[in-house]
């Protein structure tokens, strides 16, 4: 059985460029993303909601990674990363509590309300930055959850927010913000990040640039990098699989580079193995 590390060793690659662990200093910026990051740099001295929103397999999770990433390098900022977003509103505010360096007691929640809300004021007070609440998943936060964020971060009737929050999650988070019990917070996303499939140029480029920083950039024919973009309709996580898939048979082939003929022994429709049904056999009878 091959290892990881005999991958690496055999095509000299620094990290397998197709897997989640990559460094966060060598992701790839999709189109866009560095002008949110600049717009969410200047929110954070305001506070305020952010929204990134797409299907899934493209991208969002990595977004913000780099977004924690960029906001580690102030001093001033605290960043807050809620690891379930599908907890209760008792677990909620435990959560919270444990984010931003506050001791919390779920069975008085109205003190939990106000200590937090103390502790952003303090924090803002010091630095001039709202800390920041990075939050994944966010399609699956109870009704409950989201309302109570939308009022804790909410001070001077509304004129005032003491929090900086990015809300991230698939299309369906944005189909809730439509209905009655959500519209007052999905109103409140100062800026939207909406992730569509990419474009072949697009993917063409994420590819380049991952091969590069993972120290192979001849790993892959070109042909190869424009048929695994024409395949995955436009969906990275997609593309990745499959060429995830790809360096492995690669090492087990000991293939020195990855091509088109290797994409068609792997990936084309091999003849079905099924049986034939058996002819039916008519006997004449003859009758004397």
């Amino acid at each position: 059985m091959k290892t990881d590390k005999q991958l690496l060793a055999y095509y000299g690659l620094k990290w397998n460029p197709f897997l989640p662990n990559i460094p966060v200093e060598s992701l790839w910026h999709p189109p866009q993303m560095d002008n949110f990051i600049f717009r969410l740099e200047n929110m954070a001295a305001d506070g305020g909601f952010a929204l990134i929103s797409g299907d899934p397999g493209l991208g969002k999770s990595k977004i913000l990674q780099l977004i924690a990433h960029q906001f580690s390098k102030f001093d001033e900022v605290i960043v807050g990363v809620m690891e379930r977003p599908q907890s209760s509103v008792g677990d909620f505010y435990r959560e919270m509590g444990s984010l931003f360096g506050v001791n919390l007691t779920p069975a008085n929640r109205y003190g939990g309300f106000k200590d937090l809300r103390e502790r952003w004021k303090t924090h803002t007070k010091t630095t001039l930055f709202r800390p920041v609440l990075l939050i994944d998943e966010a399609q699956e936060m109870l009704t409950g959850c989201l309302n109570e964020l939308r009022l804790l971060s909410s001070a001077k009737f509304d004129s005032h927010n003491l929090l900086t929050t990015v809300i991230c999650g698939d299309n369906r988070l944005t189909e809730r913000f439509r209905a009655r019990d959500l519209i007052s917070l999905g109103s409140r996303m100062r800026f939207r990040l909406k992730l569509d499939g990419f474009t072949r140029d697009d993917l063409l480029n994420y590819m380049i640039h991952s091969l590069n920083q993972a120290g192979c950039p001849q790993l892959m024919t070109k042909g190869l990098m424009q048929t695994l973009v024409d395949h995955c309709a436009g969906n990275q996580r997609v593309l990745n699989n499959m060429a995830a898939e790809l360096l492995a048979m690669g090492l087990k082939k000991e293939r020195s580079q990855l091509d088109e003929q290797l994409f068609i022994e792997i990936f084309s429709r091999k003849p079905s193995l099924r049986p034939e049904k058996p002819k039916r056999i008519v006997s004449d009878i003859i009758t004397h």
